[in-house]
């Protein structure tokens, strides 16, 4: 009996001393990351998903835009195939910042997309493009809501990660400090696209019109 007091003296003691150090925190906070991750790539996810029917759709209407159109493609091959989505990538700041380029990349293009459709009516008009666009615009919504619970989250767990003395724990418990969002060119990504197509061309002069007055 009195064996199995001890042994449970030393546990309580020893969580206690953990309590203490933050080591709970660190873990509950290390966890409200990861969860908040996996929104993050649950929207990138359903983008990705959205993007062939989209390019599939505009081709339709708009064959002459392949440039356009490769980028998309080649912006979400990139970022499909290029990147490992694997735990590793929290705590590793070049991935992730890899990551954040193609995952960009994958964006500007998609509103490049769009924009083509400013100069097709007939695409404008059509249903399931108007489904589509409806979708991707409340896609970007939720992966904004997804990133900022990401960053937040972050910056809870970096903050308890760096204060003393829970910064000794996260060294003794290899809690490292984790890579955040950043937007290097947030108003260049803030302004709404521009497409240029070129001057319209003049109107044709009437049939049978003759010299002007001299």
């Amino acid at each position: 009996m009195r064996a199995w007091s001890l042994a449970f003296l030393v546990i309580f003691a020893s969580t206690a001393s953990l309590s203490g150090c933050g080591y709970s925190q660190l873990t509950r906070e290390d966890e409200d990351v990861k969860a908040a991750w996996s929104q993050v790539i649950n929207q990138y996810q359903r983008r990705a998903e959205l993007i062939p029917n989209l390019v599939r759709t505009v081709k339709g209407y708009a064959n002459q835009e392949q440039q356009v159109l490769i980028g998309v493609a080649e912006a979400r091959a990139k970022t499909a195939s290029s990147i490992q989505l694997t735990p590793e990538l929290l705590n590793n700041p070049e991935a992730f910042a890899k990551f954040q380029a193609a995952q960009g990349q994958l964006g500007s293009s998609v509103k490049s997309l769009i924009a083509v459709a400013e100069a097709y009516p007939d695409l404008k008009s059509n249903e399931n493009f108007r489904d589509l666009q409806a979708q991707l615009e409340g896609t970007e919504n939720r992966i904004a809501v997804a990133r900022q619970r990401y960053i937040d989250a972050v910056r809870n767990f970096n903050t308890t990660a760096r204060a003393f003395p829970t910064n000794l724990t996260a060294k003794m418990f290899d809690f490292q400090v984790k890579p955040n969002f950043t937007v290097p060119n947030e108003q260049a990504i803030a302004a709404p696209p521009t497409v240029d197509f070129g001057d319209p061309p003049a109107p044709p002069a009437p049939s049978g019109a003759g010299p002007g007055p001299k």
